[in-house]
């Protein structure tokens, strides 16, 4: 078989094998899925209204809190009511900014083969990104370290069902925090072709962060600032505040043409009220006053929405995540977003301590609620755990099989309906004494017909048994590490590479960013 009938197999076992191998495992084509579903919505006109006009009386009566002079006096300029850090402003000024922003963009990474678009009816799928710890069937739990963000970069590219690269996957904490920024993204703009985030932290790290990608671009400083080429995401500091750094981040990326998602991190119970229709009301407020002063700076800026509002476990006051309260709000904020005209970022996120059970029905339940709730970009889609504290190898393997069987899901060839798939010859053929296995309709659709997976085993008891008893997160273990053995990065043309390590190193002498340590 060709590699090009390879790549267009039905069902996804053909892998993309100049971008990542097929030895490993024979995993899906690169796609960009498109969620052919209707959106579940549990609000009625009447609820998304109440939740519309809570979060504007939030905005014009109680205010937010931008710790941000600049953003301050923008605010101040626009005709706000700016009180000490308190900022105020009313519905129409708020719809009016909303408006200004477009309901869907495409942001190009240095491979335009992997450009995104962000909103419609497209959703896509990202690693996790920024746990501070590691941890692995050999290592067990660990602080984040370089070698193991390589790891999870190389597993970013790898996969075909991946098709951008969050934040840190895991945090390095052995590479100074001055100079972090500059090795990582050096790692993930030479490592991946797809589309980077850099952190919203502060003026030299998002300078920086524009500079290395216009770099690996090989762009000119005007055709970077013509359209999105990376993004990044801001959190509110819930209750009712936005902090300098991010602020400060985001209004220099949008002046510079490049996406924002805000996205307030509001908890039930703690940072939020404890029912869920406060809790989504306030999450709105916060991101609407966050996008209203993008928007003003930038008018016509690439921003989205985020959803990150969950509930805390009330007996120990941690976050749960993957819970039924998790994935309404999940599909409520969806609501807000269509009625904001705003493309919406959710999250595939647990509790779970390892890659478990408890990992996988967590992780399932908010990957459906991304998919019900009409989601357009899925942080954290493989890889994560306890919270987001840790991030794991193999339970980014496991989540890439779910993924996969989402994207499978989202193909129309299954419920297709002509002559063929009716296939009423086929079953006068077999009638009632036969079997399919052997007719010719199965025979020209048997490898294509099903979702094969890369993970998953589907052998009885006893074979299972006789062949070492391996259980999941073993399994995904062998797959890991079969993944970094035969990783091949994406070619870079040389002059550019030398560009962007002449760029780091200059920038490293310098000093990097400030730090207080």
């Amino acid at each position: 078989m060709s590699s090009e009938m390879r790549r267009k197999r039905a069902g996804g076992r053909a892998g993309h094998a100049e971008r990542a191998g097929v030895r490993a495992i024979d995993q899906m084509s690169w796609r960009i899925p498109v969620n052919p579903d209707r959106p579940v919505e549990p609000l009625g006109p009447d609820g998304v209204e109440a939740i519309h006009k809570g979060a504007m009386r939030i905005l014009k009566d109680i205010g937010i809190r931008f710790l941000n002079d600049e953003a301050l006096e923008i605010f101040r300029k626009a005709g706000c009511k700016v009180e000490g850090d308190t900022v105020r402003m009313d519905e129409d000024f708020v719809m009016e900014m909303v408006a200004r922003a477009p309901s869907e963009f495409t942001v190009t990474p240095r491979n335009a083969d992997r450009a995104l678009p962000f909103g419609g009816k497209h959703i896509l799928f990202g690693n996790v990104s920024s746990p501070p710890n590691y941890w692995d069937l050999e290592r067990g739990k660990v602080s984040g370290f370089m070698d193991g963000f390589r790891d999870f970069i190389k597993l970013t590219q790898y996969f075909n069902c991946i098709h951008f690269a969050g934040g840190y996957p895991v945090e390095p904490v052995d590479i100074h925090a001055s100079i972090r920024h500059l090795d990582c993204l050096f790692e993930k703009l030479t490592l991946t072709d797809k589309v980077c985030h850099a952190y919203a932290l502060g003026r030299e790290r998002v300078e920086d962060g524009m500079e290395m990608v216009r770099i690996a671009g090989g762009l000119t400083p005007e055709a970077f600032r013509a359209a999105p080429h990376m993004y990044t995401n801001i959190n509110s500091v819930s209750p009712l505040k936005h902090d300098f750094p991010m602020i400060d981040g985001a209004l220099r990326l949008v002046r510079n043409g490049q996406a924002v998602i805000v996205t307030p991190f509001t908890l039930a119970g703690a940072m939020a009220p404890v029912t869920m229709s406060g809790a989504v009301t306030l999450s709105i407020a916060e991101a609407l006053a966050a996008i209203v002063l993008l928007q003003h700076a930038a008018p016509g800026a690439p921003v989205g929405i985020g959803t990150f509002t969950s509930n805390v476990d009330m007996k120990s006051g941690a976050p749960a995540f993957g819970t039924p309260e998790y994935m309404r709000a999940t599909q409520m904020t969806g609501q807000m977003a269509r009625f904001y005209k705003l493309p919406l970022r959710s999250s595939g996120v647990c509790a779970a301590n390892v890659p478990d059970g408890q990992a996988m029905w967590e992780t399932c339940n908010s990957l459906w609620a991304a998919m019900q709730s009409g989601t357009n970009m899925v942080y954290h889609a493989a890889g994560w755990l306890e919270g987001g504290l840790i991030a794991s190898p193999e339970k980014f393997v496991m989540d890439c099989e779910v993924l996969q069987m989402l994207q499978r899901y989202m193909e129309p060839v299954i419920w297709e309906t002509g002559p063929d798939e009716i296939a009423i010859d086929t079953i006068a053929e077999v009638g009632a004494e036969g079997h399919y296995f052997g007719c010719q309709h199965t025979q020209d659709r048997y490898t294509t017909a099903f979702y094969q997976p890369i993970a998953s085993d589907w052998r009885n008891f006893e074979a299972w048994q006789i062949d070492g008893s391996v259980w999941t997160a073993e399994r995904a273990h062998r797959i890991f590490k079969a993944i970094i053995a035969e990783f091949e990065a994406p070619p870079m043309d040389e002059a550019i590479r030398e560009e962007l390590k002449s760029f780091v190193e200059r920038r490293k002498a310098e000093g990097g960013a400030p730090t207080d340590f």
